[in-house]
């Protein structure tokens, strides 16, 4: 049997997430927005044009899109050589990939964004692959982004699980039929996250790791 462990990647293996609240809310600024950072912080998890939209409205100058998502990525790209990865997070992969789960990373992130992800989180000889923004139609919530994921992993939903960071990544694995698992490292209340479908919540990567055999994970493997 194929088990598939889905991670997430901003706020749940890297603690990247409040630096896309600072260079978001700059890239606003410059463009005359003035929006809240508890509220970008709350959209943080979705794709740049669904992110845009939450915090500006449909009836925004969809023109000005691609500008402020260029801005957002040019501010954001001065931290690629200083990101850092969450505590244990690539042992958790390495864990997870020796007890015989397949890994693959379902985010938003794509090109140089990714790499340097990928560098701080230093598991890639664990990784199977990667679901990317630029590989699916909808991202978070909608499902596809787990769905590419399962296909790359090779795997039904019943036999993978998704840890993510934020209510977009709890809706999507449910709405993919996956076993959701959150982490709090990210920023976002545990009440929130279990609303939205999480059926077990941790501090960070390190606590997942030391409660693996308790976990979703432990219980599947003993086919519970």
């Amino acid at each position: 049997m194929t088990r598939a462990a889905l991670f997430d990647v901003d706020g749940t293996l890297a603690d990247t997430n409040h630096l896309h609240v600072v260079t978001w809310w700059e890239a606003f600024r410059q463009a005359g927005h003035q929006v809240r950072t508890h509220d970008i912080h709350r959209a943080i998890g979705l794709g740049s044009e669904d992110l845009i939209a939450h915090l500006l409205g449909d009836d925004r100058d969809t023109d000005e899109d691609d500008a402020l998502s260029a801005a957002h990525s040019t501010l954001y790209g001065t931290y690629f050589d200083r990101l850092a990865a969450l505590p244990k997070a690539g042992d958790l992969l390495r864990s997870l990939h020796s007890r015989g789960w397949r890994i693959v990373l379902a985010t938003s992130a794509g090109g140089a964004e990714l790499e340097a992800l990928r560098r701080a989180i230093d598991a890639d000889d664990v990784i199977a692959g990667v679901a990317s923004a630029d590989d699916v139609e909808q991202g978070k919530p909608a499902p596809d982004p787990v769905h590419q994921a399962l296909e790359i992993a090779g795997c039904e939903p019943q036999d993978a699980v998704f840890v993510g960071d934020t209510v977009w990544d709890m809706q999507a694995g449910a709405k993919a039929g996956v076993r959701t698992v959150a982490v709090l490292a990210g920023g976002i209340p545990r009440a929130d996250l279990v609303e939205a479908g999480a059926a077990e919540v941790y501090a960070d990567p390190a606590e997942l790791l030391a409660g693996l055999d308790g976990s979703v994970v432990g219980r599947m493997e003993r086919g519970e």
